[in-house]
């Protein structure tokens, strides 16, 4: 016993027992709360494949993709690494997809994890610019052509637009320097995501988890050894399944073909389009005539995700027992997978008029319907059976 406070004693181990091994977890929890752990995971592996396909790619116009075809033909394994790392993107989002409704679902947002909340929004900004930046990388045809809608966006800024814009691409187009400079961005902000994903972790064993039951009175806990950690261990082997399943027998399904076709600056593809997972807040973006005003509300669309704690403060957090907010929940979620499948259509009527009415309803809902649908429930009790 006296040597394992010894070795208890160190700051690692004590930081791994705390925060690991008999960190108190609330006995209610179901595996909607393994999506956190398993983004982990996820991130390591991108960590990892990503600094082995760096040993082997070229970010030079010339040759960045007949690089990314020399990994995937000629290095070792290079095809599955490869493979790991572009559909591990992909399940990155999937997970904290599920990982942020389920926040919203279960009121985790709320205090006071609202510092907690903030912080995933802002590693999930962090995802979004690295997993563009690496888009870019192969330079494809959809990746070249993707780097110049984008950055493109930024000259919609008054005074200093074309200053940044310039400053991105390291000159007057999208070129070599663009690439070497996403190339840099892209490698270097994966450690700045653990940066804050430590912060992250720090926050949540500060407030403590949240429970399905969604409310302040005490609940039960044991140690997440050995009584949880089966549950994640679970999850993981589904998601592995899943994961391989995409890796081994449809690894291009999820990316766009064109970008197997060499970037070529005097072809324009007739219909350009990021990933899946930017579809969104690309199809709120083309739903604003006005350049300005779509770029406006598509940050805002994501960042309306660190003020919502702030304007939303319900008594019962889980919307299990709050029945006109379930419903609401369910037609927002509705509506966010609908922007996605307008994300993916041509600029063209119905999808410019009905990507229209969904990001009115997306705004409205967030600033306005639920935050007086709870001003009322906090006062009238409502319960679902």
């Amino acid at each position: 016993m006296s040597n394992f406070n010894r070795l208890n004693s160190h700051p690692l181990l004590a930081f791994v027992d705390s925060h690991i091994i008999n960190y108190p977890t609330p006995i209610n929890l179901n595996y909607f709360w393994g999506f956190g752990s398993l983004a982990g995971l996820v991130l390591v592996s991108q960590i990892l494949t990503g600094v082995f396909l760096g040993m082997h790619y070229t970010p030079h116009i010339e040759f960045a993709f007949s690089s990314v075809e020399h990994i995937m033909r000629d290095v070792n394994s290079g095809w599955l690494i490869r493979y790991l790392h572009a559909n591990g993107a992909s399940m990155f989002f999937v997970v904290t997809y599920f990982h942020i409704f389920r926040g919203l679902y279960y009121g985790s947002y709320a205090y006071p994890r609202q510092f907690l909340w903030a912080s995933g929004i802002i590693i999930f900004l962090l995802m979004m610019a690295t997993a563009f930046m690496g888009y870019v990388l192969p330079w494809g045809q959809m990746s070249f052509w993707g780097a110049t809608v984008i950055t493109n966006l930024f000259s919609a800024i008054p005074f200093f637009g074309g200053y940044i814009v310039e400053w991105l691409w390291g000159g007057f187009s999208v070129d070599n320097a663009t690439l070497n400079r996403f190339f840099s961005l892209h490698f270097l902000l994966p450690f700045l995501i653990v940066g804050v994903v430590v912060v992250h972790l720090s926050l949540l064993h500060t407030a403590g988890s949240n429970n399905p039951l969604g409310i302040n009175t005490f609940v039960n806990v044991l140690t997440f050894y050995p009584y949880f950690y089966i549950k994640d261990l679970f999850a993981f082997l589904i998601f592995l399944f899943i994961f391989s399943f995409f890796v081994f027998f449809y690894p291009n399904s999820l990316g766009h073909p064109d970008n197997y076709i060499m970037a070529n600056p005097l072809v324009t593809p007739p219909h350009i389009v990021p990933e899946w997972y930017f579809l969104p807040f690309y199809a709120i973006l083309r739903s604003i005539p006005d350049k300005l005003g779509g770029v406006v509300l598509m940050i805002s669309s994501i960042l309306i995700f660190l003020i919502f704690p702030f304007i939303n403060i319900p008594d019962v957090r889980s919307l299990t027992f709050r029945c006109i907010n379930l419903i609401v929940y369910w037609f927002l979620g509705s509506t966010f997978f609908l922007l996605g499948l307008i994300g993916q259509k041509p600029v063209e009527d119905p999808y410019i008029g009905i990507g229209l009415f969904l990001t009115i309803f997306y705004f409205f809902s967030f600033l306005f319907i639920l935050p007086v649908i709870n001003y009322f429930e906090n006062r009238f009790i409502y319960q679902c059976d």
